[in-house]
């Protein structure tokens, strides 16, 4: 069995406001940051397209997803401040989904089932 199989990922979208953009993306290092201490972090990198930002990451599985919310919930409110999430989409196995469905309800996500594929 890979490491890989309990592995989720999440896949926010950010409209930043008119004007915001430096502010919004002065916060990635505080993100980045905070997130290198995570054991439970498979990788986390931000991308910009105009005014619009995603941020590219994955744990180990649901626990350490919740873990990472509650480790940046304060700097994923000051982001939001100035941005709004547009799409939020998780995608994994969905014994992993199960213990993230109730804790993040409240912000609408797309949930994606695991079905198959290839982990190396």
């Amino acid at each position: 069995m890979s490491s890989l199989s309990t592995a989720v990922s999440l896949h926010p979208y950010f409209k930043i406001q008119s004007g915001k953009i430096d502010e919004f993306t002065s916060g990635f290092p505080a993100f980045i940051e905070r997130t290198s201490s995570e054991d439970g972090c498979l990788y986390y990198d931000f991308t910009l397209n105009g005014d619009e930002a995603f941020c590219r990451e994955a744990y180990v599985d649901g626990d350490a997803a919740l873990h990472h919310l509650g480790n940046v919930d304060d700097l994923l409110k000051k982001a939001l401040s100035i941005s709004t999430l547009v799409r939020l989409e998780i995608h994994g196995p969905e014994a992993e989904l199960a213990k993230m469905r109730a804790p993040l309800a409240g912000l609408y996500p797309a949930w994606f089932v695991h079905q198959g594929g290839v982990a190396k």
